[in-house]
């Protein structure tokens, strides 16, 4: 009887235990730094500090400190159900609409608490990109139209909205290829068009962030590198905050990278520090994908 060659050996992983939280590393002086992909790093946007969101019982995210800055993208990673996409969902004020959600620390936009703002000016100043893209059943021009209508004064006509239809069109890489007709419908789109659209959405009433909650997920290889050169291009001009389950991705695109894991941000640092030369085991571990 043909002997049994016995499986090779599996990795594994220790979760009981309580994450080994660290401080993020100064750049200076050890080596790593953030990628200079163009723009000026530095402006602090946004600032979550001590945020702790809960579900009844079940708390998502404990006392997370972070900084979003114009000139970067900020990348969240860590595995499923680690509360990186609730970290995301508050900073625009969404995981109130979840009835049992309760939240506790502060949420600063340029220096200014959010709850402070009415939620309609904090979701235009702070906008949303979901998973799946959601474009109206309407025509192109209609879906970016329609966010600056919801904004303006009265109800512009087509040819007063058309130049900032167009500019967004173009900041969001997609009027090249509807340019020939601009009432053609949104849904008859490639899903990758359709991500795009729903960012020249966002990015036409002149948001300061950007919410990215993992945009290429359900898309193509070549609409994900399409939405990737989008990303470090719209960098320079608005804040960028991406939820990833893509490692790869993460470090394509990212200037900063925060590790969370069971609602703990594990390690925050720039993208070569992280993927490179992690401080936490647990995200050396992550990396390199031992769990996840």
């Amino acid at each position: 009887m043909e002997s049994m060659t016995p499986p090779p050996p599996i990795r594994r992983i220790v979760v009981e235990d309580a994450p080994t939280v660290v401080r993020p590393r100064s750049s200076a002086g050890n080596g790593h730094s953030a990628r200079p992909r163009g723009g000026e790093v530095g402006i602090e946007r946004m600032r979550a500090e001590q945020l702790s969101v809960a579900y009844g019982s079940n708390r998502a995210v404990k006392e997370v400190t972070l900084p979003v800055r114009q000139g970067e993208v900020l990348a969240l990673i860590g595995p499923s159900g680690c509360g990186k996409t609730t970290l995301l969902r508050s900073l625009n004020r969404l995981t109130e609409l979840t009835e049992t959600a309760t939240r506790t620390g502060r949420i600063l936009l340029d220096g200014q608490d959010v709850d402070a703002l009415e939620v309609t000016e904090l979701r235009r100043r702070v906008g949303m990109v979901f998973q799946q893209p959601n474009p109206f059943p309407m025509s192109v021009f209609d879906n970016v139209a329609y966010a600056l209508r919801e904004q303006g004064n009265g109800r512009p006509g087509r040819g007063e909205l058309q130049p900032a239809v167009v500019s967004a069109l173009q900041r969001c890489g997609l009027y090249d290829e509807v340019k020939a007709d601009l009432s053609h419908p949104a849904l008859r789109l490639s899903g990758g068009q359709q991500q795009r659209l729903c960012i020249g959405r966002s990015l036409a009433v002149g948001p300061e962030v950007l919410l990215l909650d993992e945009p290429c997920s359900a898309l193509d290889p070549r609409s994900t590198e399409i939405i990737e050169e989008l990303i470090t291009r719209l960098r320079t001009d608005v804040a960028i905050v991406i939820v990833t389950h893509n490692l790869q991705q993460a470090y394509r695109v990212a200037d900063h990278v925060a590790f969370m894991y069971l609602g703990e941000l594990v390690e925050y640092g720039p993208a070569e520090q992280v993927f490179g030369d992690p401080v936490a085991k647990r995200t050396r571990d992550y990396v390199a994908g031992t769990f996840g």
